[in-house]
C-alpha cells in the first residue's frame, strides 16, 4: 500500500493492496487510522469526504484491489505516542492469553475490560496487545465480546488469518459456547430460541437490542442445560449460530430468564441476590472455542471461569 501521510494533516491518497480485496471501507479506515474517533471516521464517509476512484461510496462499499482511496485531512496519532497503559493491566492480559502462535492470539478475557476503546474508552484489548506486541503490525480482533462478558476473544497477528477466520465466522465454521447463570429454572423443552433482532436508541442515547418481529434480522441461540440450582437459577449452555450484539442476552431473557448481573436486560432483584453471594459481575462467558485452522486443523480450546463465578456457583450449590 502507498500513501502520503505528512505529520500535518493533509489529504492522504491510498492505494488498496489485493490482500485488502473485498474488506468493507470504514473497517478499512477504522484499521489505517487507528487513533482517530470512529464518529469522525463515520461522519467523513456520510459527508461524501471520503472518495473512492474519486467517487462517493457508503460505509458498507467492498474493496477492490487497486481502488484509490481518497482521505480527507485528519489527525492521526503518530505510532510511537499510543495511550501508555498501566503495567499492571498488560501483565493481566499477558497472563490471560491461552493460545499465540505466529498468526493468532486467543485471550481469556477478563470481565470488565473492554475489547477496544471508543465511547469514552481510550484503550481496549487490541490498543493493549498493540503495545504488547510492537512487532505485530496487523494486530486486528477478529470478533468482539461486551466489556462485561469474560472468555475466550480472538486476536489475528497477521491479515491471512484475519481474512481465513472471517470467511470461517460467515460460514458457521467456529463453534462458540457459552455459559450463562440464569433467572429460574429453565425448562429442558427450550432447546433452541429463534427470534429477530433489532436495535433501537433509548432517549438517554443508550442502544438497546430488542426482540424486533417485523424488522429484525433473524438470530438464532441453541441452548442446554449444564446445572439446576433449584427453582431459583440454572447455568445453561448457549451456542449462538448468528452473531447479533447482545444476542444470547437478549434470548435469554425472550425465553423468560434473564442473566444474572446484566445492567441492561436483566432483573435487579435477582441481580441483587447473585451479588450477596459474592457475584459482582454479569454471569455471561464464552468457555469454548472450536476453529477450523488455514492448514485443515482444528484448534479447541475451553477457559475456565473467574474466581468470582466459581465462588458463587459454590455458593449457590451449598445447602441452605
Amino acid at each position: 500500500m502507498t500513501t502520503t501521510a505528512p505529520s500535518t494533516p493533509a489529504v492522504q491518497l491510498l492505494e488498496v493492496s489485493p490482500e485488502y480485496a473485498g474488506q468493507r471501507i470504514d473497517n478499512f479506515l477504522l484499521a489505517r487510522l487507528k487513533g482517530v474517533p470512529k464518529t469522525l471516521i463515520y461522519r467523513i464517509l456520510r459527508k461524501g469526504e471520503v472518495r473512492v476512484n474519486k467517487g462517493r461510496i457508503k460505509p458498507e462499499y467492498k474493496l477492490q484491489a487497486g481502488d484509490i482511496v481518497r482521505v480527507p485531512p485528519v489527525r492521526v496519532p503518530e505510532r510511537d505516542e499510543p495511550v501508555p497503559l498501566a503495567q499492571g493491566l498488560l501483565q493481566r492480559l499477558e497472563a490471560s492469553i491461552v493460545f499465540e502462535d505466529k498468526a493468532l492470539i486467543v485471550i481469556n478475557k477478563p470481565c470488565g475490560i473492554a475489547v477496544h476503546g471508543g465511547s469514552g474508552l481510550t484503550y481496549g484489548v487490541i490498543e493493549a496487545f498493540r503495545q504488547l506486541r510492537p512487532d505485530c503490525k496487523e494486530l486486528e480482533l477478529v470478533h468482539r465480546l461486551d466489556r462485561d462478558t469474560s472468555g475466550l476473544l480472538m486476536i489475528a497477528k497477521k491479515r491471512s488469518m484475519l481474512r481465513h477466520l472471517h470467511t470461517a465466522l460467515r460460514g458457521d465454521g467456529i463453534d462458540k459456547r457459552y455459559m450463562a447463570l440464569v433467572r429460574g429454572n429453565w425448562a429442558a423443552s427450550i432447546k433452541q430460541v429463534r427470534a429477530p433482532l433489532g436495535k433501537s436508541n433509548l432517549r438517554s442515547g443508550e442502544r438497546m437490542v430488542e426482540v424486533d418481529e417485523e424488522e429484525g434480522k433473524e438470530s438464532v441461540t441453541v441452548f442446554k442445560v449444564l446445572r439446576r440450582f433449584g427453582d431459583f437459577a440454572t447455568l445453561i449452555e448457549a451456542k449462538p449460530i448468528t452473531g447479533r450484539t447482545h444476542q444470547i442476552r437478549v434470548h435469554t431473557l425472550h425465553a423468560g430468564h434473564c442473566i444474572a448481573g446484566d445492567t441492561k436486560y436483566g432483573d435487579d432483584d435477582f441481580s441483587k441476590e447473585i451479588r450477596d453471594l459474592g457475584g459482582k459481575r454479569l454471569f455471561l462467558h464464552a468457555y469454548m472455542l472450536t476453529v477450523p485452522l488455514p492448514d485443515g486443523g482444528e484448534l479447541k480450546l475451553q477457559a475456565p471461569v473467574d474466581e468470582m463465578w466459581a465462588k458463587t456457583v459454590e455458593r449457590l450449590s451449598a445447602p441452605l
